[in-house]
């Protein structure tokens, strides 16, 4: 020791060392806290559209390799399987029975209450910064647009793609109001037409890389909500019949394109190690479009509270924190994506009351971490269908009507569908994910226990309707 206090430089060396391994330490240490998010919502998404969730008709690399870096969730479900419903849900961690946003909303509609924090006013008042390059669907009214709702930059589409004077069975309705493109809080193309929906997909993606490439150096949350594979189907010219497999698949091409080149900007910028990236669907498949529509091997589709309807195929990447390669069967809810997200982050919850829970524990797959719901729960519109036990084990439809396939449409057109009746009726998901055999008369005690919480959740939040 006598020795080295003889070198005063080699003191100062040590000491300088020390400092750094300390500097960086804690760099390293702000880092993990803060991690970046990416969430891409695609619209109407078959659950098994991309390769990880079975064999589909075109390959998709960049899914694949997402899935390949991440986990494969193939148990993850949204509360209505309906645009606004869901988009909202996913951006409040609320029910659509606590919000009232049922549905999808048409122009000019109010959409989500201000009462209820968006997961861009939540991660904004943290100190990141937000942006949301899609379609929203939760609000088109100056207090409830994007650009008001937490999001520092936005551009896309209010409501749905098919709103406009084009729609081949209500042109003189959805005609009286123009489907416009917004960038900023501001219209820039007053009246979107054919051309420019060929361009939605590229041009998300390229403010998402834009975006990326700016915001390097500090947090931020990144929502991309697509407006496809929603009908009337667009791409973009580069990939207009690629596939090979019709305009379907080639739409989903462009979208595993944006897909690849949002990792590749987060690899670019350095920082894709500790950016998390979610990609999965408001709900299953609108299969009255027959060749337009995705593909789901559940009951029913887009519109309907069976499994088809609400559960989305969905994959998380974080590196080093989410096991990659793999798949998991936990059950989780959109609802719980803002509560983990804020807990991964380390930032205050909304001080509104939510429904969503942290459920990291399982996405990262803790060996015994169980859900800590009680139960998810089912609507379709305004009318509330059913429970799910929080393992996700049982399933209880409550007596509703629900619309069926009868003739799928072609080339953009609708089907017919015919209403059906289901009476009350409890599923074993565990052996029975297609919802076919009720088993309502072999387990009476979970049976009952579900109509309970059922009646419980409906009394609290369908009572003043």
């Amino acid at each position: 020791m006598k020795t080295f206090l003889k070198n005063p430089m080699r003191h100062l060396i040590f000491i300088s060392f020390c400092l750094a391994i300390g500097l960086v330490a804690c760099s390293h240490e702000k880092e993990t806290k803060q991690p970046n998010i990416v969430i891409i919502f695609l619209d109407d998404s078959g659950w098994a559209d991309f390769e990880p969730f079975g064999e589909v008709a075109i390959e998709t690399p960049h899914v694949t390799q997402l899935a390949a870096d991440g986990c494969a969730f193939h148990n993850f479900y949204v509360p209505q399987a309906i645009c606004s419903a869901s988009r909202s849900a996913l951006m409040t961690g609320c029910f659509p029975g606590r919000t009232k946003v049922f549905g999808a909303h048409g122009p000019n509609a109010w959409g989500l209450d201000t009462t209820f924090a968006t997961m861009g006013e939540v991660f904004k008042a943290a100190g990141y910064a937000t942006a949301a390059f899609g379609k929203w669907h939760c609000g088109d009214q100056p207090e409830t647009r994007s650009y008001s709702r937490g999001f520092d930059e936005t551009c896309g589409l209010m409501y749905s793609n098919d709103m406009w004077k084009h729609h081949p069975e209500n042109p003189d309705h959805w005609g009286q109001w123009p489907l416009r493109f917004w960038e900023n809080g501001e219209v820039t193309i007053e009246e979107v037409d054919q051309a420019d929906q060929k361009n939605l997909t590229r041009w998300y993606t390229e403010h998402a890389v834009d975006f990326i490439n700016r915001h390097q150096d500090s947090p931020f949350l990144l929502y991309v909500p697509h407006s496809m594979p929603h009908v009337p189907l667009f791409c973009s010219d580069e990939f207009e019949g690629k596939s090979g497999r019709g305009l379907y698949w080639d739409v989903m091409l462009e979208i595993d394109w944006s897909v690849g080149k949002i990792n590749k900007a987060l690899k670019e910028s350095g920082i894709d190690q500790n950016t998390i990236v979610i990609l999965t669907s408001d709900n299953g498949p609108w299969v009255s479009y027959g060749n337009h529509a995705g593909i789901t091997p559940f009951r029913e589709a887009k519109g309907t509270s069976f499994d088809g309807g609400v559960r989305s195929a969905c994959i998380m990447k974080y590196p080093g924190q989410i096991e990659a390669g793999v798949t998991s069967s936990k059950t989780l809810g959109s609802v719980d994506l803002l509560p983990t997200l804020c807990y991964l982050a380390d930032i205050p919850l909304p001080k509104n009351e939510i429904d969503g829970e942290n459920v990291w524990d399982l996405v990262r797959g803790v060996e015994g971490a169980e859900n800590p719901h009680s139960y998810y729960a089912f609507s379709n519109g305004r009318n509330f269908e059913g429970v799910m036990s929080g393992d996700g084990r049982w399933k209880l439809h409550l007596p509703h009507a629900y619309r069926t396939l009868k003739k799928a449409g072609m080339d953009g057109l609708a089907g017919k569908y015919v209403q059906a009746k289901i009476d009350t009726a409890l599923f074993d998901m565990e052996t029975d994910p297609y919802e076919t055999t009720n088993v309502l008369q072999e387990y009476p005690e979970i049976a009952t226990a579900l109509i309970e919480i059922a009646e419980t959740h409906m009394s609290r939040f369908y009572s003043k309707q």
